[in-house]
């Protein structure tokens, strides 16, 4: 996506200042028209995967959604002909979620989400000729915008708030903001087809179409922070008793003189158990954090089923992409452990699932198995989702 390598990506820019990136190719394999047509007239999106605003204000969704008639009465679909009558009139359409309804931005956020080590969600904003979507705002995550398909002009301006975290909104300072906003832009300029701006959260934005339909992604990243560390620190303290222990029975909390000393005592076991904590539990807890918010590759329920019902040693799979899991051995056998679930094996399949991690294999043919008992590994994993056809 963007012109410069990952290390001088990582130094210079992450989280720290916008890079606007001169088109190095387009997107059309992402995302185009036809395809927001697509979704707009034909896949029953319903809210709150679209919104639609003008000039800075959401609509009400009745403007552009209702029932998908006899046999799909769910009154919160879109209505193409609604839509259009919006989107003429100035509306921009916002597609939210689009990691979730278009597959060739699910695989790709899947991949960035694993390259950023931060979860990952792509919005589309398509927008009429000369309008404005939003007002001067910034985001509490960082963003890349790929221009798609038109020209959209930019305006960017430094923070008011750096840094936000997810409950510290743009609308808390809104005054700010839109005083920012009349000071001179950091970036003023129109992008086209290819073109793609990152912006860490915080930066204030807006844009404007120019010389008809824009469409633009916006592919958020919640990049993790050393707040998020913090917070892991705070809620392994929840083991020291003394940080436990009750406060004196009756006690005034407004009295300054009865507190200071618990607030001081409080204060040094804090310290004392900060030191103690241990780098491990923190980073194990911020994986487990990771792998809640993204999700592996889609599994194929039906050709999966159809499958186990014919599959022979010449069958091939493969590794769940994204799966994201954790192996643990133990006098029962081997787990494979990824979301809510664990998937237990004798001890004797462990050398067959360290090897399935990697490529592709033929379900008889397992690293230590007879083709007997590959072929009952094999289907077993096949049926919990940890391995996929081959396709």
């Amino acid at each position: 996506m963007i012109s410069v390598d990952a290390t001088e990506f990582s130094l210079d820019y992450w989280g720290a200042r916008p890079l606007l990136s001169p088109s190095l190719g387009d997107f059309s394999d992402l995302f185009s028209l036809a395809a927001a047509d697509e979704l707009i007239s034909e896949r029953g999106i319903r809210t709150p995967f679209v919104r639609m605003a003008n000039e800075g204000a959401l609509l009400d969704a009745s403007r552009y959604t209702s029932s998908g008639g006899f046999g799909a009465e769910v009154g919160d679909q879109l209505d193409s002909g609604k839509v259009l009558a919006e989107f003429a009139a100035g509306s921009t359409v916002v597609l939210q979620g689009l990691h979730r309804t278009w597959a060739p931005l699910a695989e790709f956020t899947r991949l960035l989400s694993r390259e950023l080590s931060a979860p990952c969600q792509v919005n589309a904003y398509i927008t009429p000729d000369s309008s404005r979507g939003f007002d001067p705002h910034y985001d509490v995550h960082d963003v890349f915008v790929l221009q798609i398909h038109g020209c959209k002009h930019w305006t960017i301006h430094e923070p008011v708030h750096e840094h936000p975290l997810r409950d510290q909104p743009w609308s808390d300072h809104r005054d700010a903001v839109a005083a920012r906003a009349t000071r001179a832009p950091v970036i003023d300029q129109t992008f086209a087809p290819g073109d793609v701006l990152y912006l860490p959260r915080g930066w204030i934005h807006s844009a404007v179409a120019t010389g008809g339909t824009s469409i633009h992604l916006t592919i958020g990243a919640a990049a993790f922070t050393r707040w998020d560390i913090v917070q892991q620190l705070v809620a392994g303290l929840a083991d020291d008793a003394e940080l436990r222990r009750p406060m004196p029975l009756g006690i005034d909390f407004d009295d300054t003189v009865a507190m200071a000393p618990i607030v001081a005592g409080t204060r040094a076991a804090l310290s004392d158990a900060l030191v103690r904590a241990a780098a491990e539990p923190v980073g194990s807890a911020l994986a487990r954090k990771l792998s809640a918010a993204t999700r592996p590759q889609p599994v194929s329920p039906l050709a999966t089923v159809e499958a186990l019902a014919t599959l022979d040693a010449s069958t091939r799979v493969r590794w769940r992409p994204g799966l994201d899991e954790r192996i643990d051995s133990h006098e029962g056998g081997v787990s494979i452990v990824f979301g809510s679930k664990r998937v237990t094996l004798p001890v004797e399949a462990a050398v067959a699932i360290a090897s399935l991690r990697e490529g592709v294999h033929v379900a008889g043919r397992l690293a230590g198995l007879d083709e007997s008992s590959s072929l009952v590994v094999t289907k077993r994993l096949l049926r919990e989702g940890v391995l996929v056809l081959d396709e």
